[in-house]
Formats: C-alpha cells, structure tokens, sequence
C-alpha cells in the first residue's frame, strides 16, 4: 500500500480546515464527531479530541476536517496536524471501527451527455476518485474494482474515472436508451454499499501520485513546462466538464510539434480534432509565439 500524504485546504469556514488526503480513508462513509465521548469508535478522532483546541472532527472519503476552538489560529497549528494525522495512517492507525454507525448521506448519481456520442458521463454528488484513471480493457481495470465490474457490461468499451464521475464509452451494439438507467443505478449502488472504486495503491502503481507528478515535471524542459501550465488552467477544466482529459504526452524542440493524449469523452471524439485545431493548438501559438507550429491528438 502506498503512503499516506496529507496536504491542507483551507474552507469557507475559517474556523475549519480540511486534511486532504492521497488516498481514501472510508469507503465513502462519512463520520461526525463531536466530542471524544463520541469518537469511541474512531481511534483517529479520539486521538485529534486530545488537543485541547479541537471542536469537531468530520472524517469522509479521503480528508478529515476539522473545526476548532478560537483559543488558536489555524495557522499555528495546521501543519503539525497534518504532520500528527500523517504518521498516525502511515504507522498502521485505524481511522474508524468497522461497527461505528456513518452519517448517512443518500447517494445520488445523474446522467449527462457529452459532445462525444459514444460516451456519457454519470456524476456523483460526492469524491470517488482522488486521481483520474482511464481503463481501456477489463485486463488494464485490475487497480479498480469498478471499472472491472463495468466491464461486465458487454456494451462498455472504456470507462474513465475523475473526481466525482465516471465517463462510459459504449459499442455501438446498444443505444443509450436502452442502457442510461441500467449503468447508472449500477453506478449509483456501487457508490451507495461502499465498495472500492479504486485500490489503495493504484495512484502510485500508475504514477499519479503528487510526488510522481511533480517529480517528472521538474525533468521536462522550459517550453513543456510552460505548455503543461497552459493546458492545465485553460483547457482542462472545460474538457473535464465534458467528461474527458487532455495530458501532456511530448514536445519536440526540434519540429515544435506537441503531442497530447485524449481521454475519456475527448478520446475518439469527433469534434476532438476540430477543438484541437481550433482551440488548443491556436491558445498555444499565441500565447508561447515561435515556440509551436502543430498539436497532434493521440486517442487514448
């Protein structure tokens, strides 16, 4: 199993912070505690109720949030936090007793379609995913349960998961019309019994870990960088609105060609290459001028 990293995000609340984690803690189950009285089922709570300064402790999916009291500031104490809340997952701590009773939070999962015929994206009103994944065969689906179960379904060509959707590519042998409600109250069932979308260790099996990530970007060169920057405020938000990704693959010095991967909705697409040629490869020339003469699409 891969290691815990806990990273710190501040709310709208400013007396509650979240302690967003790298994987999931609960199979999408959550937990509200509101004194240690209460946590006896939750070793981790308990041990966080041991700081005077702890109101609240609120454990889902993959963070723990907590609310404080005001005799401090976040600021003097979150890092810690995140310090004490790491070691005590990545020395083997439990975070909550398989009797402790959750929050029940209904399970709601609605379909949309994408500019993609082929694919239609069923979106959750909660996180399942801490990173995306795209499997392509029931062989490549091995790290994610889900997705195996999908392809189950002899209509499912591929199956793409991101934060609080999953994005199916059929065969043409069934109409959406026919099988719309069928995936989705799988998908939603699935969600709702709290079995596993992903395995615990398939972030950093398939390199998706922040580490990972960050790690390889700090060997590309000036101009990949630069691109990757572009691409990831300009142009991923509104493709993974449409239930698909677009990932830096390469870029050639040389010919100035930068070579992408679509996933998901994008992947196939058939107005991917006119949003390509029209959108994406224009947003680059203008904005890094004299550094790229063409972006090539590789379906994933």
């Amino acid at each position: 199993m891969s290691n815990f990293k806990v990273s710190v995000k501040e709310t709208s609340n400013d007396s509650i912070v979240k302690f967003e984690l790298n994987q999931f803690i609960t199979q999408h189950q959550s937990f509200e505690f509101n004194n240690i009285d209460e946590a006896k089922k939750s070793p981790l709570a308990q041990q966080l109720f041991y700081l005077p300064f702890v109101k609240k402790v609120y454990i889902s999916g993959n963070f723990v949030a907590v609310e404080r009291y005001s005799i401090v500031e976040w600021t003097d104490v979150q890092d810690e936090m995140a310090e004490q809340i790491e070691a005590y997952l990545n020395d083997g701590g439990v975070v909550v007793e398989e009797t402790a009773v959750s929050k029940k939070v209904p399970v709601t999962v609605y379909a949309e379609s994408t500019p993609n015929p082929a694919v239609i994206k069923f979106v959750a009103n909660k996180k399942i995913v801490a990173a995306l994944f795209e499997f392509t065969s029931i062989d490549e689906a091995k790290l994610s349960p889900l997705a195996t179960e999908l392809f189950h379904f002899p209509f499912v060509k591929s199956v793409f998961l991101d934060e609080n959707y999953v994005s199916v590519t059929k065969y043409d042998i069934a109409e959406w019309g026919e099988i719309t409600l069928e995936l989705r109250e799988f998908i939603r069932s699935y969600i709702e019994d709290g079995k596993e979308i992903v395995v615990p260790e398939a972030v950093e099996t398939l390199k998706k870990s922040t580490e990972q990530v960050d790690t390889h970007f700090d060997t590309l060169d000036d101009t990949s960088k630069e691109i990757i920057n572009i691409l990831e405020e300009y142009v991923k938000p509104a493709v993974a609105s449409d239930g698909g990704n677009i990932q830096f693959i390469s870029y050639d010095e040389d010919t100035k060609n930068v070579s992408v991967l679509l996933q998901g909705a994008c992947s196939g697409c058939p107005s991917s290459t006119y949003t390509l040629k029209s959108g994406i490869e224009n947003m680059l020339k203008e904005m890094l001028p004299g550094k790229v003469a063409m972006v090539e699409a590789i379906n994933g």
